[in-house]
């Protein structure tokens, strides 16, 4: 038995779950709604507050699908009660964000600013010029944005310049060695 898959999830007041044709899933909540399709042989049911998934046997296909299938109902039902955020710091001088509208202005050592259009359901915020947070409810798009404006510049192992998430750490290599004696 799949120790994630069988715990139900929490379904918290103010919180609708509408499943459709057996596997359509829609979640609404304070923060707005969020439809996902789950794998058909993955049986959903909301009883009392929980949802509880059940797997049709122990094939390891069907017990990888139910811890998954949970996992994903769980992230959808945190998603419109609270939302995703992903942190993500500037290091390098020069290197700076800014919001241009909706938009996101980002100078990481281009000839040119790159610009980052916002998508329907993401926000972003620059609370300083060298740090910029993405939200959303949906928590596989908030982690894509983030990973895509870190892709603008990654951070170099030499001086550590480049976006990198908040708390990551960058190991650094060592430079070229001097050469030592005369010839």
């Amino acid at each position: 038995m799949s120790r994630i898959g069988k715990q139900p999830v929490e379904v918290p007041s103010g919180v609708e779950i509408d499943i459709a044709d057996g596997n359509v899933v829609t979640v609404k909540g304070p923060r707005g709604s969020l439809t996902s399709t789950m794998h058909a042989d993955m049986k959903i049911v909301v009883d009392d507050g929980h949802i509880i998934v059940e797997r049709p046997d122990n094939e390891g296909f069907h017990r990888s699908l139910h811890g998954l299938t949970r996992s994903l109902l769980a992230n959808m039902v945190d998603g419109v009660t609270k939302g995703f955020e992903k942190r993500l710091q500037i290091v390098g001088v020069g290197y700076r964000a800014a919001m241009k509208g909706s938009d996101l202005e980002i100078a990481a050592g281009y000839s040119h600013p790159v610009i980052v259009s916002q998508p329907a359901g993401i926000e972003f915020e620059v609370p300083t010029p060298t740090q910029i947070v993405v939200r959303g409810n949906d928590k596989q798009q908030v982690g894509e944005i983030a990973a895509n404006i870190r892709k603008v510049r990654k951070p170099e192992p030499y001086k550590g310049k480049g976006i990198r998430y908040e708390g990551e750490y960058v190991r650094k290599k060592a430079g070229k060695a001097a050469k030592t004696g005369a010839a």
